[in-house]
């Protein structure tokens, strides 16, 4: 068994190819979009390199036995979290593997060794490729598929990790939860949001369909200064936003994305995307023409949502808009129809967002966890 650096077009594609072999006969895998993955691994796409990668540096292994493909795995240098927090920690991602532990720490050397070069101490992951993408390892939730743009992996890569020197940095929570909980929620709610509104002069609305990706910019503009104080993030840079924007302006839909207002500024938003994965895995997570209008159409017929982001500037966190958000939300989402929500991920560490969702009546289905290993 040797690890190679993916470098030539087959050693990529092979990369790619990989996930097909480890969940052919798993019921609740959902493939990534490839391209997308391509992307973000840090292959060029037509030419195209994700902007993540201006500033930070990538490199993909393989663990092969001869022509047989035992696992994968990227090392990542986010020169945008050394910067920030000045921790040593380096980061692996897109981790895949045959339940073996050898080829596991072989895989895992590789990727430190990329990393102490660069002077990092810390091996951190996984995360496919920062805090703003996919992230972590589900370690408890594997009775059924993951959300849109959540991860999922076989229950052995726990001990994979673990038996390798890996130790919990943090946990990431899913919570579910009914529509039919909602009615009530906004019961509550209301009285106190029209108080906050009154006094703030808050104005609710949804996403401007004619300066839609303007809207979506400016809501990924508030994510990344809301942000500012939770744990391991880093904001994204302009271009990096813009490429987001982009992709995200095809998947949104204009009635699940509320902003609200001040004195004519945005200063929190809300959105939510609709649960894409099973068309997802019905177009085996490859993009045609043919196949992105199948993933893409009808939209409103999705009645599964993931509640991606509530978030609102700083400077107004203290006012209660977050509430005033979450109630312009709800009559949207019971007018469409949605009969499921899931709110993720929420941190560990977020015991204000963890307490308002179980005083909600959410249930936590899943648990994804961040794990740390010493480079040395």
């Amino acid at each position: 068994m040797q690890i190679v650096p993916a470098k030539t077009w087959s050693q990529q594609k092979a990369f790619l190819d990989f996930p097909w072999k480890v969940y052919k006969d798993d019921p609740y895998w959902i493939p990534q979009l490839r391209m997308e993955q391509s992307g973000l691994v840090g292959f060029r796409t037509m030419g195209h390199k994700d902007p993540f990668y201006e500033r930070n540096e990538c490199q993909a292994f393989l663990a092969v036995d001869g022509k047989n493909v035992l696992g994968r795995i990227c090392a990542i240098w986010n020169r945008g979290h050394i910067d920030r927090y000045q921790d040593g920690v380096g980061f692996l991602g897109f981790f895949d593997c045959v339940d073996d532990a050898g080829v596991a720490e072989g895989l895992f050397s590789a990727a430190a060794e990329f990393l102490k070069q660069r002077e990092c101490t810390i091996l951190r992951g996984p995360v496919n490729p920062s805090l703003n993408h996919t992230l972590g390892l589900l370690i408890d939730g594997f009775n059924s598929a993951p959300m849109f743009m959540m991860t999922y992996n076989p229950p052995y890569y726990e001990k994979l990790f673990e038996e390798n020197g890996f130790t919990k940095s943090q946990d990431l929570y899913a919570y579910w939860g009914e529509i039919g909980m909602l009615p009530k929620i906004n019961e509550k709610l209301q009285p106190i949001c029209d108080q906050i509104k009154e006094r703030t002069g808050a104005v609710v609305r949804t996403a401007n369909v004619r300066k839609f990706q303007q809207d979506v910019e400016q809501f990924l503009n508030i994510y990344n200064q809301a942000l500012t104080n939770t744990w391991g993030f880093v904001p994204m840079s302009l271009n990096e936003i813009k490429e987001m924007a982009f992709y995200l302006k095809y998947l949104i839909v204009p009635e699940l994305s509320v902003a609200v207002e001040v004195d004519g500024k945005m200063v929190g938003a809300s959105f939510a995307l609709p649960d894409f994965n099973p068309r997802i895995k019905e177009i085996g997570g490859r993009i045609g023409p043919m196949r992105l209008f199948k993933l893409l159409r009808r939209k409103e017929d999705i009645k599964s949502i993931r509640v991606l982001s509530t978030n609102v500037l700083p400077e107004y966190q203290m006012l209660g808009l977050g509430l005033v958000l979450l109630n312009g939300l709800v009559p949207k989402v019971m007018e469409s129809g949605i009969t499921n929500a899931e709110f993720s991920w929420v941190l560990e560490s977020n015991t204000y967002s963890r307490g308002s969702l179980e005083k909600g009546g959410a249930i936590r289905t899943k648990t994804y966890r961040i794990y740390d290993r010493p480079i040395g």
